[in-house]
């Protein structure tokens, strides 16, 4: 796909760029990217060069990129993508700063292998192929606390007591109100917000769309809301479980597929058990038979395996439910008129994955479930606390590097990463997880220092 055909994708024009740039005395425009493992790179322009850009990409270092290109293969290009560009609500009336998000190219046009939004547009000319649109949601929980004289995290003193949906303080109910209007102010709509189990932790639910559009939501949502919190004197984290006595934040991942040509939801049946489809039947079973690959990407870090199967409501096995918000996989709002809204949760996804994978290796996983026609085992609505109950069910993995060793062997979900990604991916992450191994940790010194 030459740069001139991806165009195509871009449904904003140059002219409505340009004008709004001069309409609103945009100084500044920065060119957002993420790397393999998720984390947001920026390259400033001054507004002068849009148009230059638009035309021809910037040319960048892609070697000095974590997981990118090798010295012999650096010279990148970043295409922005006019659809996501936005004024940036935070910047001074004197510097007024935009963003727009760029796919990753090569010197000769074509995307580049290794960025990860090609990796999720991939996928979805996939799905689009096979005759559907992917759209998702995203219930996104994170935790607020005050801050030191250095601007560092106090996590003993949250900002929020409030428990799961209770009535918050009013500052915290001021910083979750500048958050969701800092959204909007970004075009990202939310269904709702409110606070959850932990001291200071909240969750801001994502609006259904597009999955490409709900990535490009989520990577600006995360610099947003540490945008605001900052500005406030507080410390806003997405990390899986910051504090062991408090609840993990996930992120459940709602997503269905709807039919290419007349829009309709491909996975309702009013006349099939749990209202699911055959398509969403084979779709969810394809996530379950990957799932301990998949986790490997929506569950990126070390941290993240001290959440599941720990936290509250936290997947540990792999089973589908109606009711049971402990399975891995949960088919919600049955029987409330739910219909063309009849949708997929997975639950073990946290807020530190990079989105653009995530969704791809969920996309596909599911995709490969419709191609195999696998069978879907039958719903788990128990707690499974007793052990005949656990009998014979998958769990997920344990640690991270139990998933990457499952990730290695598994050809569907590397596929859906492409070998760039994938070789790289799992390296950089088996790299972490050593690191993590090598650590003398507090705990360690204080149970084994003075009786050895």
């Amino acid at each position: 796909m030459a740069l001139d055909q991806f165009r195509k994708y871009i449904p904003a024009s140059r002219d409505e760029v340009l004008s709004q740039i001069d309409d609103m005395d945009v100084r500044y425009i920065l060119l957002w990217f993420t790397d393999i493992l998720g984390a947001v790179k920026s390259v400033m322009i001054p507004s002068a060069r849009m148009a230059t850009v638009i035309d021809n990409g910037l040319a960048f270092d892609g070697s000095a990129i974590e997981g990118f290109a090798r010295v012999a293969e650096s010279d990148m290009l970043l295409v922005p993508d006019l659809s996501t560009f936005v004024v940036l609500p935070w910047s001074q009336d004197n510097e007024r700063t935009a963003r727009v998000i760029c796919t990753i190219h090569t010197p000769d046009g074509e995307p580049f292998r290794g960025d990860p939004r090609y990796a999720l547009q991939r996928a979805l000319s996939m799905a689009q192929e096979m005759g559907f649109n992917y759209n998702t949601g995203l219930e996104l929980e994170f935790f607020v606390f005050f801050t030191d004289e250095y601007g560092k995290p106090r996590f003993q003193a949250a900002q929020d007591t409030a428990a799961y949906f209770d009535l918050s303080n009013e500052p915290a109910q001021a910083v979750r109100g500048d958050m969701l209007s800092t959204l909007s102010e970004l075009g990202i709509s939310v269904d709702k917000a409110h606070s959850e189990t932990g001291r200071g932790q909240h969750e801001i639910d994502l609006a259904y769309c597009d999955a490409m559009v709900t990535a490009d939501q989520l990577v600006t949502t995360r610099v947003a809301l540490k945008t605001v919190a900052q500005h406030r004197d507080l410390y806003c984290t997405f990390m899986p479980r910051p504090i062991a006595e408090m609840p993990g934040s996930g992120l459940h991942t709602h997503q269905s597929l709807h039919n290419a040509a007349t829009g309709e939801n491909a996975f309702y049946d009013p006349n099939q058990p749990y209202n699911l489809s055959e398509t969403a039947q084979h779709f969810l079973a394809g996530q379950l038979a990957h799932a301990g690959a998949i986790c490997a990407v929506l569950a990126p870090l070390v941290n993240s395996y001290k959440r599941l199967g720990t936290s509250f409501e936290a997947p540990v096995y792999v089973t589908w439910a109606h009711i049971n918000r402990g399975a891995l996989v949960r088919v919600p709002g049955i029987g409330r008129g739910q219909g063309e809204h009849t949708r997929l949760e997975m639950r073990c996804a946290d807020p530190s994955t990079n989105p653009y994978l995530a969704q791809a290796v969920l996309l596909m996983a599911g995709l490969e479930g419709i191609r195999q026609k696998t069978p879907l085992p039958e719903a788990r609505e128990e707690s499974l606390l007793t052990r005949p109950a656990r009998r014979q069910i998958d769990t997920l993995p344990s640690s991270l590097g139990v998933a990457l060793d499952v990730l290695s062997t598994d050809d569907v979900i590397l596929n859906a990463l492409g070998p760039y990604i994938g070789d790289r991916y799992i390296t950089a992450k088996r790299q972490e997880y050593d690191d993590y191994n090598n650590q003398i940790t507090d705990w360690e010194l204080d149970q084994y220092l003075s009786r050895f």
